[in-house]
């Protein structure tokens, strides 16, 4: 008996260290087993048809809008600033000839270097200080895991930290999101006899109050889940990163699914950035004769990386096979905007249509890719210059004249003011505003708007830019950052112990800011470290810069 017992006991500890020993494997296991949701074949979408005919000209009318959003792009990923991805081997051709077309924002931010609050600014034209919208609304229990799959990082790095008393004080997921009593950009157009639609990504919350249907779009074709083709997919080449903990999760937790006004979960039609581009095709088909509002908010280049095996083929022989899969990525994502441009062409649509296209934040560090976001230090997730340099372009032939270079301060906190003014929108009643009218600037009318003032934040990292100058003040790590970005774009010379006076004007910016404020909707549950300067694919070393960023 006592063998037995010894034995069962032996067989229990060689158990648990086994475990222990696998429990990433372990973790991931059970994350890609809890919280599937069944998922129906590919169906037709019926998008509403409008008029079969028009009550006046198409250069009468307000002008249509289609606002392309791009995920994570890297501000060297385009060709059109003299990159491209891989030395510039691979050139984007169709959003350079967008660029070329109409007035090109050379100093161009987002609202932040993480996507759902900077989604949030976009729409709302308003800060965090404001709604409240400061985190991106994650998964439950997304950051315990990320914390224990972190863990003895290869890089060095230290792991992600988990908060579980803010974790416990959050409301669930799907309590997370942009509140209903918030105006956004639909809703603004909607009220000014636009049809709205949405394909793609949301991320602002789900359900009755936060949904995009929720919040002014009449149609919306909801990216239900991330990934771009069934991982076993013929048609599909895929690169894991191994030494990301988010990537880990996505490939476990992520599901091939779209969703259309709410409804049930069925398969896309196809590689997600060209089936979002094929309905983006027919939404502008069926609203070509009265003013319309496209919002196409794509996934690429955004992380699982899944390329289609032709677009993998036609980038060419590139290394490592990461960067081969997120050219062919960015290959899909050009096609997409000469798609749309091509379409408006041929329905007689592309004098009167203002085409917008920018990306929510810069280029993680995590994909391990070092030029995605060169000149500018930093990555998704700093507000560094290449968390949060973003390419802004705006075409519209009747107002725009092609070629316009911008180079006054400009970010998506300013889009609602500049679409509602280009459309004759009134702007909500009782509604503080942050941003800007764009237009004069995109015109050629104006060099300049007067107060240039931006703001960023994400709790303790806090951002001002006044005319050249940008202050950072953190405190992970406890430090001040001043540059002149007029002389030092890529931020290479701090220069705030030399400049004393000009450091405490502008902290007291960032305190005036600060009041009043709105406390967030829901506090942050993790703080993920970041090596400013190096991928996570590098080795980090002593002496190397690392923040944290707190969501």
């Amino acid at each position: 008996m006592k063998k037995l017992v010894l034995g069962i006991l032996v067989v229990a500890i060689a158990g648990a260290a086994l475990a222990w020993l696998n429990r990433k494997s372990l973790i991931l296991f059970i994350a890609s087993n809890t919280g599937k949701v069944e998922v129906a074949s590919n169906r037709v979408i019926n998008w509403q048809q409008g008029p079969k005919t028009a009550d006046m000209p198409a250069f009468k009318r307000p002008p249509n809008i289609v606002f392309i959003l791009a995920d994570d792009l890297g501000y060297n990923d385009i060709s059109t600033f003299g990159g491209g991805v891989a030395g510039g081997a691979v050139k984007t051709p169709n959003i350079d000839r967008l660029a070329r077309q109409g007035a090109i924002f050379t100093n161009a931010y987002s609202g932040t270097a993480s996507c759902a609050p900077s989604r949030a600014m976009l729409m709302t034209g308003r800060y965090p200080t404001r709604t409240g919208f400061e985190f991106t609304p994650t998964p439950d229990n997304m950051g315990r895991i990320l914390s224990l799959i972190s863990q003895d990082h290869p890089s060095g790095l230290p792991p992600v930290e988990w908060n579980q008393d803010a974790a416990e004080a959050s409301p669930p997921f799907s309590e997370q999101g942009l509140p209903g009593s918030e105006v956004t950009m639909a809703e603004v157009l909607k009220d000014a006899g636009y049809h709205t639609a949405h394909i793609g990504k949301w991320h602002l919350g789900r359900g009755n109050e936060f949904g995009p249907n929720a919040q002014g779009f009449d149609e919306s074709l909801l990216m239900a889940s991330g990934l771009y083709l069934p991982e076993n997919d013929p048609d599909v080449v895929n690169a894991k990163i191994d030494f990301d903990p988010v990537d880990k999760f996505l490939w476990a937790r992520m599901q091939y699914a779209a969703s259309f006004n709410g409804g049930d979960w069925f398969e896309p039609g196809g590689y997600l950035t060209d089936y979002w581009t094929d309905e983006a095709q027919k939404v502008i088909r069926a609203n070509r004769n009265q003013p319309f509002f496209l919002y196409l908010a794509h996934w690429g280049v955004h992380t699982p990386l899944q390329a289609t095996r032709e677009d993998y083929d036609a980038v060419g022989d590139l290394e490592p096979h990461r960067l081969r899969v997120y050219a062919a990525m960015i290959r899909a994502l050009d096609r997409s905007v000469g798609d749309i441009l091509d379409t408006l062409e041929e329905e007689g649509l592309a004098e009167n249509t203002i085409v917008i296209f920018s990306s929510d934040n810069g280029g993680p560090g995590y994909i391990g890719l070092p030029e995605i976001n060169d000149p500018y230090r930093g990555w998704k997730l700093t507000l560094f210059e290449g968390g949060i340099r973003v390419p802004l372009f705006i075409r519209w032939p009747a107002r725009i004249p092609a070629g316009q270079e911008v180079a006054s301060p400009a970010g998506h906190i300013d889009l609602l003011p500049t679409l509602a003014s280009a459309c004759g929108a009134a702007q909500p009643d009782g509604v503080e505003i942050d941003g800007r009218n764009l237009l004069p600037l995109a015109t050629g009318e104006a060099s300049a708007l007067g107060d240039d003032t931006i703001f960023w934040q994400s709790a303790y990292n806090q951002v001002v830019r006044k005319g050249d100058w940008k202050l950072q003040v953190s405190q992970r790590p406890d430090k001040v950052w001043l540059y002149n970005l007029a002389d030092d774009p890529t931020e290479q010379v701090n220069l705030a112990e030399e400049e004393p006076e000009l450091v405490v004007l502008m902290s007291a910016m960032l305190e005036q800011h600060q009041k009043g404020a709105r406390e967030p909707l829901y506090p942050y549950t993790v703080e993920g470290p970041v090596a400013v300067d190096k991928t996570l694919a590098d080795t980090i070393e002593p002496g190397d810069e690392v923040i944290y960023w707190p969501n």
